[in-house]
């Protein structure tokens, strides 16, 4: 399952093996100067499946992978064990948004700098 942490002034995507090899990608970084919101979702599957997507996609099962949609590019890992996560919205970094199943997504919010 992938983690999400800070380190430094980097907010990182750790990603698994198994969701390195789905989605063709490593960790993800991006500066905490970027990010411009973190939203609890009660359902971190549904933002996740719209769009052009390159990586695995069972709706509702599992997204893992970069989603292209409406002119935005975000990055997903959402499981089944993990149908609740967050949304984290940037402004200047490779991706617009991630999306990230956490098991205890207001822990993991409340691990991040504030924003706002």
């Amino acid at each position: 399952m992938a983690d999400l942490e800070v380190d430094g002034d980097e907010v990182v995507l750790r990603l698994s093996i198994g969701e390195r090899a789905v989605s063709l990608h490593g960790e993800l970084r991006a500066p905490l100067s970027a990010l411009r919101r973190v939203e609890v979702l009660e359902d971190a599957h549904e933002p996740a499946d719209h769009g052009w997507k390159v990586g695995e996609r069972l709706p509702g099962v599992v997204e893992v992978g970069t989603i292209l949609d409406e002119g935005r590019k975000i990055f997903a890992a959402v499981h089944r064990a993990t149908p609740r996560g967050l949304l984290l919205e940037f402004e200047g970094a490779d991706f617009d948004e991630w999306v990230v199943g956490c098991a205890d997504p207001e822990a993991t919010r409340d691990r991040l700098p504030a924003v706002g």
